[in-house]
């Protein structure tokens, strides 16, 4: 292995760090950011998320309000308490554990909440600010890999970026932050035409398409920084029967041989979503005061 691994437990503990020290000078001008959390049903995943969310918002000096609602509560019930959350003043943050059940239109609730609240980033305003190079709350996961990425080059300007995938919630929302970084900016997804050509362009890959190890090492230029937004369970026989692991969309021991740095599946960019959710939350506080961001 060749590659630099990119530590995202390092870097998301060091951005919560500055998110304290942000809320104790915030402290001192009598505001408390509150992030309001809605958790419908009992998915496994989402319950752990939602209690790492829960603990990282109060270790950092921030309020934590939980919602927490059966599976088989009507759409109308979730858009009332959203509504409810929107004219909270103790709230600054609303963020809705996705996926909800399928009775639930998901769009429908995402667009009920306040855009000034919507620390998901998730909005269509906020989409469209972002998409324009206006301030908006960005998605947390797409603001964790430029994070990441500047770990490694402070100055993203001028670099050949490819972002294999294409979601509202990580490609689009990452290119149009690339773009912001003043790189040269490639939208590639599973349908592109001589895909690992495409990638081997890339001065920053950035892979976010879903799929368990896609991405191999041939693919990946050498020297090329190597973003794997991928969280993806797959069989692990050699641990027992039934048992899993977590991998990436991007072979890892193959890229690591090939890229200048990589990071890891698990504690890469999963790490810095709940960091970037506390930014911006943050940020969200201050904007609703007309405060001055002291992150």
């Amino acid at each position: 292995m060749s590659a630099t691994i990119i530590d995202g437990n390092a870097q998301g503990e060091k951005l919560r760090g500055k998110v304290a020290e942000a809320v104790r000078v915030l402290a001192g001008q009598g505001v408390t950011p509150g992030l309001a959390v809605v958790l419908v049903g009992e998915d496994p995943a989402s319950r752990v998320y939602v209690r790492n969310k829960s603990a990282k918002t109060v270790e950092a000096g921030m309020r934590s309000f939980d919602h927490k609602l059966p599976a088989d509560a009507s759409e109308a019930e979730v858009l009332a308490l959203v509504r409810q959350l929107n004219a909270d003043e103790a709230v600054d943050g609303i963020l809705v554990q996705l996926p909800l059940p399928a009775h639930i239109d998901s769009a429908k609730v995402l667009l009920a909440i306040d855009p000034a609240k919507d620390v998901d980033g998730f909005h269509p305003v906020n989409a469209g600010l972002l998409a324009t190079g206006q301030q908006a709350l960005v998605p947390c996961t797409p603001l964790g890999c430029i994070i990441l990425a500047k770990s490694v080059h402070p100055d993203l300007s001028g670099m050949n970026a490819v972002v294999v995938g294409r979601s509202n919630i990580v490609g689009k929302p990452v290119a149009q932050l690339l773009l912001a970084e003043s790189c040269t900016v490639t939208i590639a997804h599973s349908r592109t035409r001589d895909l690992p050509e495409v990638c081997r362009r890339a001065d920053l890959l950035v892979a976010a398409v879903g799929r368990p190890e896609m991405i191999r090492g041939d693919w990946v230029k050498p020297g090329a920084t190597v973003i794997d937004v991928g969280i993806n369970r797959v069989p692990n026989p050699s641990a027992g029967e039934g048992k899993t692991r977590l991998v990436g969309d991007v072979a890892f021991a193959e890229a690591a041989e090939v890229a200048g740095a990589i990071t890891p599946v698990p504690g890469g960019v999963g790490p810095m979503t709940i960091a970037c959710l506390l930014r911006n939350t943050v940020q969200a506080a201050c904007a609703r005061r007309g405060l001055k961001v002291p992150l």
